[in-house]
């Protein structure tokens, strides 16, 4: 029993002594890690604070964009600091680099897609092709723009539904941006018989035209001869109006041409057509009206055959 004891003892200085070799073996390097993890901490902060400052000011660069390379730059320097600090208790760092190297390329083929978008998010926000408020139209999606991430897009659609986009389909694929132009042109046709007075269709149709201060004077509206046909001769108004007023006028347009013609009495059997396209506000939809203009021809006159 008393060997035993003795046994104990002996065994449990020694393993004292031991501890007491490693505390102060290691004391050193324990101290300094701790000490190379605060420095380092605060220094990452610092300099991704400076890099988002820089970025910021940076004509261009969305508020995202700007925020993630910050985080960028701030998890590398977290990550060179913890590798240091590995390397101040004699851990070889470059098998540790290869491991992360090894299991970042593995991360990266299984979230292709994953970085495809954020690849391609970047490129919208650097490139801006639309920003929020704009309405879009690409060959699958179409909308108002919400947001713009760094994974997807959202959009509002004309009727009002909500729509998330992935990024990498905005960027390869053509977009059509209806509200990034300051003005655009709206078409108004109408078609005539031949017997009809052409004169008088123009007349009418530049007067609607120039009597709307929505119409802009540069460029001047013009009407002219668009077609011709064995029973109709198809005649357009064309004008622009600023992008805010394009939606508005244009529905406007249509009826008053209907109006116009209908009060003269000049209505054929010709149909005519209207040339719109989708618009932010409000919802875009298919308009077409059939107006048609036919002379009128004294008691007096003449009939003749075309």
């Amino acid at each position: 029993m008393e060997q035993q004891a003795t046994d104990l003892i002996i065994a449990t200085r020694s393993a004292l002594d031991q501890a007491s070799a490693l505390a102060v073996q290691y004391s050193f390097s324990i101290l300094g890690a701790i000490i190379l993890l605060i420095v380092g901490w605060v220094t990452a902060s610092l300099i991704s604070r400076w890099a988002y400052e820089g970025i910021s000011r940076v004509r261009g660069i969305d508020e995202t964009l700007a925020r993630f390379f910050t985080n960028v730059v701030h998890y590398a320097l977290l990550m060179l600091v913890f590798i240091t600090v590995l390397g101040q208790f004699g851990v070889q760092t470059a098998s540790i680099i290869a491991t992360l190297g090894a299991a970042g390329l593995a991360i990266g083929l299984a979230l292709q897609g994953t970085l495809q978008n954020i690849a391609a998010g970047i490129m919208l926000l650097v490139l801006r092709p639309f920003r929020v408020g704009e309405y879009i139209e690409t060959s699958s999606v179409s909308g108002t723009v919400l947001e713009i991430g760094l994974f997807a897009t959202e959009l509002r659609t004309a009727d009002g539904l909500y729509r998330l986009a992935p990024n990498s389909t905005l960027w390869n694929t053509p977009i059509t941006n209806y509200s990034r132009q300051p003005t655009r042109q709206n078409d108004v046709k109408i078609n005539i018989t031949h017997q009809d007075d052409l004169d008088l269709a123009m007349e009418t149709l530049m007067k609607l035209a120039t009597g709307d201060k929505r119409v802009l004077k540069t460029p001047a509206p013009s009407v002219f001869i668009d077609s011709l046909s064995d029973s109709a001769v198809s005649v357009t108004l064309r004008y622009w109006a600023s992008t805010g007023d394009w939606w508005g006028l244009s529905r406007d347009m249509i009826k008053r041409v209907k109006l116009a013609f209908d009060k003269r009495g000049e209505i054929g059997d010709a149909p005519a057509e209207v040339s719109n396209a989708p618009v932010p506000e409000p919802a875009p939809e298919e308009a077409q009206v059939r107006v048609s203009a036919r002379k009128r021809t004294p008691k007096s006159s003449p009939q003749t055959q075309p």
